[in-house]
């Protein structure tokens, strides 16, 4: 069964992909649903909300309709004012605000003020507070080495998203900038049937896969383990990993997940 939840984090994951951003802003029902989102009491909701909006932010096209969608300025201003909620999601609530009030022709910018204005919440940019890195898994194979490879992410100190593509057998982690890369390997590396690369791009543009020492590295562990995620056998939501490597998300869309995603957006109000 559907919940607020598991609905985001795979229109995040969907969102991850940029062949189906344009689809995505284009549906009637999934950006409403978002926007809805941006009050939603759970925050590992409004981090998943707020994470899908950036990636669908990064297609220059998609954020005139986003700053037009009735209530997503308002919604996330007040998010930003919202006390309570931890600095990831009010600097992320910020960023998005950001990106959407910027001018629709920003004046022609440097190579170096195009250096310094790269998104910061992708893959290996960097803040003061997180950094986004992106590992490949050897061993990823199915849905229970993803569990197992879930488990031991969730016990590192630091490390406060991340999102698969079972496709590339691939995971981004969004982590605290002062936790070593390497730690991720280590924990990964403890499941005994995983190993984790850095994918990296090297000075011609082309990635690469960069090994990490799992020995020795120090694992912050966390006291309290959060729910995130969590693995459900046969349940059609996992199916998303399918869509994610779809290179069109429109396809079959009487009977789409994106469609019944959007259904429970449209029609499910009760939080």
């Amino acid at each position: 069964m559907m919940d607020a939840l598991s609905v985001v984090c795979q229109l995040r994951d969907l969102a991850s992909e940029p062949q189906n951003r344009a689809v995505i802003v284009q549906d009637q029902g999934c950006l409403p649903g978002l926007v809805l989102f941006l009050d939603h009491k759970n925050p590992e909701v409004l981090f998943a909300t707020l994470q899908t909006l950036r990636y669908l932010a990064e297609l220059p096209l998609n954020v005139p309709i986003m700053k037009n969608e009735l209530g997503m300025m308002a919604s996330l201003e007040t998010l930003i004012r919202r006390e309570g909620l931890s600095l990831d999601i009010t600097a992320l609530a910020k960023e998005v605000n950001g990106i959407l009030r910027a001018p629709a022709n920003p004046a022609p910018r440097t190579p170096e003020r195009e250096k310094r204005r790269k998104p910061q919440f992708f893959i290996n940019s960097t803040n003061k507070k997180a950094k986004s890195v992106t590992l490949h898994i050897q061993g990823l194979d199915s849905t229970q080495q993803r569990g197992l490879c879930e488990e031991a992410l969730l016990k590192v100190k630091g490390v406060i998203s991340f999102t698969f593509q079972m496709a590339s057998k691939r995971c981004t982690v969004r982590i605290r900038s002062d936790l070593p890369t390497e730690s991720l390997a280590t924990a990964i590396a403890s499941t005994k049937v995983l190993s984790a690369q850095q994918v990296v791009k090297n000075d011609a543009g082309e990635e690469v896969y960069v090994p990490l020492n799992s020995c020795g590295a120090q694992v912050p562990q966390n006291a309290d383990i959060p729910d995130y995620l969590p693995e459900e056998e046969e349940s059609p939501e996992r199916e998303v990993d399918k869509a994610i490597s779809r290179t069109a998300a429109k396809e079959d869309s009487n009977g789409s997940w994106l469609n019944a995603a959007a259904s429970f957006l449209t029609k499910t109000f009760y939080w």
